[in-house]
């Protein structure tokens, strides 16, 4: 679908007001969607597909997930999280994963924001070089 400038300002207006402090607020966001369907306007579907591609691309940005070969103690846990949190904000969700083919070391994946200290990303680096 194509959108035009206008539909996509108008609907970077309307993601901003679904914004409480820097996080997105549920209600704010069905009463923006509720408003501009009501309003009737001929481009409404092209300014929600784009509010919704931001609501998406944002919740991705607030969204952390963890991947390690073994299950971690909760004290490492915490440790992580606390620093995501300092590092992106408030409202980080984060999910631990296990996964053992990364042989060794974690992955942090947050949004588009990916930090690999696993084993596997090293040998597939070495691997190119050679």
């Amino acid at each position: 679908m194509k959108i035009s400038k206008r539909a996509k300002r108008e609907a970077r207006q309307l993601f901003r007001l679904c914004l409480v402090n820097r996080v997105l607020d549920e209600d704010r966001v069905r009463h923006v969607v509720q408003r501009v369907v009501a309003a009737g306007r001929r481009d409404c579907p092209a300014i929600l597909s784009h509010v919704r591609r931001l609501m998406r691309l944002e919740l991705a940005r607030h969204t952390a997930t963890i991947e390690s070969v073994t299950v971690m103690p909760a004290d490492v846990q915490a440790a992580i999280e606390a620093a995501l949190m300092r590092r992106y904000g408030p409202g980080v969700t984060t999910t631990f994963a296990y996964r053992p083919a990364l042989i060794g070391g974690m992955r942090i994946q947050v949004g588009s924001d990916v930090y690999d200290g696993s084993v596997r990303a090293g040998l597939t680096a070495l691997a190119k070089h050679f």
